[in-house]
């Protein structure tokens, strides 16, 4: 018990107090003995709440051991006025993104859901050789045109090759026999 109360003792007097954040928040580092080793360990007290996201970029890089010194005023400031650069760019490429949204909506009238474009299922629906496929291709070659020579119709409406995927039940499956169309 009284290894813990000097600790606590030791913690709250021997610590140097580094820096300040615009917050508030109180950057402090010690030294303290590990293994026989003197190590420095840094820590933070928040001002108010102990809210961890109202904490910098630098200041958290300080904590954790990524950066050696801590943060200057100076380059906290000069931090920040490109954080507010980088956010009053980012709010003018949006507006610009809208106009030439409403620009292209007004001029194409195409009815938007939101959502983005998917796959193309009807590619991956003809990989299956089946009966409602056959109406559909022969449907597509109805859609392509009459013009269309009597050879390509008729391969529109072939199956396809047995080969392209692999068929059979569990009990005659043989591993390594299927192989890849060419």
């Amino acid at each position: 018990m009284s290894k813990l109360l000097a600790r606590i003792a030791g913690y709250l007097s021997n610590r140097t107090l580094v820096g300040v954040d615009k917050v508030g928040n109180r950057y402090f580092t010690r030294t303290e003995e590990i293994d026989g080793i003197m190590k420095e360990k840094r820590c933070v007290i928040f001002k108010g709440e102990g809210d961890p996201t109202s904490l910098s970029v630098e200041w958290i890089c300080w904590l954790n051991g990524q950066r050696k010194r801590a943060p200057t005023p100076e380059e906290q400031m000069e931090l920040g006025a490109r954080r507010e650069l980088v956010k009053q760019n980012v709010a003018l490429l949006k507006q610009e993104e809208e106009e030439r949204r409403a620009k292209e909506g007004s001029s194409h009238k195409a009815k938007s859901t939101g959502k983005t474009g998917g796959p193309d299922l009807k590619s991956f629906i003809h990989q299956f050789p089946t009966e409602g496929n056959k109406l559909e291709e022969e449907s597509d070659a109805v859609d392509r045109g009459s013009g269309e020579d009597e050879a390509g119709a008729q391969k529109a409406k072939e199956p396809l090759s047995e080969h392209s995927e692999p068929t059979g039940s569990g009990s005659t499956f043989k591993p390594g026999t299927w192989q890849p169309p060419t």
